[in-house]
């Protein structure tokens, strides 16, 4: 077939939409207006829609299943979705026959303007698709629907499904709802409260539900894809080795997974690409594995998926997701693509410094395996060859017990950081046999705080110890200021993370020797 997308059921051409026109555009070009361009950089969530993916969990019967993902169609490409299948909010239902995400929205007075609704809707809707919510615990959920005035349930009748005795925790509802789905969608005018209230209404799906049924079946396949157009060109190549033939041939062609930075270059800087290449549904850079001495990531698995597949084994990353980005960006977003641009703000490269991580470069010619720590060499500058790019992540075990991520930024979720700091401690005792320190946003480049870490390692793990060690470490980068912060905020901000990781540990080394 020509390029097309299934949109909301119905097979769409894609036209010549090259490497620059975003999905956003073409849907809205189309007639799909629902989505909406608020910032253009995927920080608002008005441009949201749900598509189709592989799910890591199968079904019954070991067969593949599919998983509704909310992204922002503001920054991806149009061409990457080839065969694939997009809903939009017009998809969900109708003026007729309201979606249960769209009736709970209206009936809660979750909508003013409407301009931020359909993407809020999209989000959410991928969490009331999530195949393994279900309620807290059976007395949150008789209490959801246990009978209000005139007969209706309380939920029906307006109470705050969210009240104290109902909910587990102020970011999950009784009916197994994470708020941190809707996170990157922002409302000016409605205000979060009824938004949220909406959220925790809402029930499992019917049994009917299309969207629902649709989940039992494979996700479709990522389909090799040519587009050119207007003198750019995007490419999805079949595999890793078509991939490296065409970065050889067109070393600067620009390589694209979640385009979540990517995405923000075209749309406000205007930046155009001759050639584009996906790598984003390349089956050699989606593999993931647990060795007895290592963990390998794949450059291309999305940081949702990442989170679920290390479901917590790695306790600096359970700590980094939540706080890197917003959860549509980090459907989206990679690990290969956040250290592949080379950014010093970028939020995983303190962690994964801290975790002494090295990558697998790959070309035409082979591979080669770099140690993170030799990774960056100045400003967005790398050891990467521009025929070469991110095979994998691997992360050497067993890691470290005492860890912590802090991240200093104007927003707790969200936003980019000011300073970044990644600890991972070992202790002998109450002496420390070792210890990481990862820095982001102090440097032109991401760094590991080697000074700080030779005046801790073999020394007693004290409140002195960490002081002395904290002046040390406010003396580590180069920092600079911007509208973000001043480099004596961030000088300031490294001695008091330090001190603030010992405080939280302090009694770490008597608990381990006990």
């Amino acid at each position: 077939m020509e390029p097309h997308v299934v949109v909301n059921g119905r097979a769409r051409p894609l036209g010549e939409v090259g490497g620059h026109t975003t999905l956003l555009e073409w849907l809205r070009s189309t007639g799909y207006t629902g989505c909406k361009e608020g910032c253009a950089e995927g920080e608002c969530g008005a441009c949201a829609v749900l598509v189709a993916r592989p799910a890591e969990a199968t079904g019954a019967n070991g067969s593949a299943t599919t998983r509704w993902t909310a992204i922002n169609a503001c920054l991806v490409p149009a061409a990457g979705f080839d065969a694939q299948e997009v809903v939009t909010s017009e998809g969900l239902g109708d003026p007729e026959r309201l979606h249960p995400v769209q009736e709970q929205m209206a009936v809660r007075g979750g909508s003013q303007c409407g301009y931020c609704t359909p993407g809020f809707i999209c989000s959410m809707a991928a969490e009331y698709y999530r195949a393994d919510r279900s309620p807290a615990d059976a007395e949150a959920e008789a209490a959801t629907a246990e009978p209000g005035t005139n007969g209706h349930s309380r939920a029906e009748a307006g109470a705050d499904p969210a009240a104290p005795g109902h909910a587990p925790d102020h970011e999950h509802g009784p009916n197994g709802f994470d708020l941190h789905a809707l996170s990157g969608n922002l409302c000016r005018c409605t205000g979060y409260r009824p938004i949220r209230d909406a959220a925790y209404a809402l029930g499992s799906p019917d049994e009917s539900d299309a969207l629902a049924q649709r989940r039992s079946a494979p996700a479709p396949a990522p389909a090799p894809t040519v587009i050119t157009t207007g003198g750019t060109a995007y490419r999805r190549p079949a595999d890793l080795a078509q991939a490296l033939e065409l970065l050889a041939q067109h070393p600067d062609a620009r390589l694209v997974a979640g385009s979540t930075d990517w995405g923000v270059e075209l749309n406000i800087r205007h930046v155009r690409a001759e050639l584009t290449i996906a790598l984003d549904r390349v089956a050699e850079l989606r593999t993931f594995s647990v060795q007895p001495d290592r963990i390998e990531i794949g450059a291309a698995l999305t940081l949702s998926e990442v989170e679920r597949l290390l479901d917590g084994r790695v306790p600096l990353l359970a700590e980094l997701f939540p706080q890197f980005a917003s959860r549509l960006i980090r459907n989206g977003a990679t690990l290969g693509g956040n250290l592949g641009t080379g950014s010093p703000i970028g939020d995983s490269p303190p962690a994964l410094l801290a975790l002494d991580a090295s990558l697998v470069l790959a070309s035409a010619a082979g591979e080669r395996t770099v140690p993170l720590s030799e990774y960056f060499t100045g400003y967005r500058q790398t050891v990467k060859r521009p025929d070469e790019l991110i095979k994998t992540i691997t992360l050497p075990l067993p890691v470290a017990p005492i860890s912590a991520f802090h991240k200093i930024a104007k927003r707790r979720f969200d936003d980019i950081s000011s300073v970044a700091i990644a600890f991972a401690l070992r202790l002998d005792g109450d002496t420390v046999s070792d210890i990481k320190i990862g820095l982001g946003g102090v440097a032109a480049m991401p760094i590991r705080a080697s000074a700080t870490e030779a005046a801790l390692t073999g020394r007693p793990w004290t409140p002195k110890v960490a002081a002395e060690a904290a002046r040390v470490l406010a003396d580590e980068g180069t920092p600079i200021s911007d509208h973000r912060a001043s480099a004596a905020y961030r000088t300031a901000m490294l001695g008091t993370s330090l001190r603030k990781f010992h405080a939280q540990n302090a009694n770490a080394g008597k608990v381990g020797a006990k």
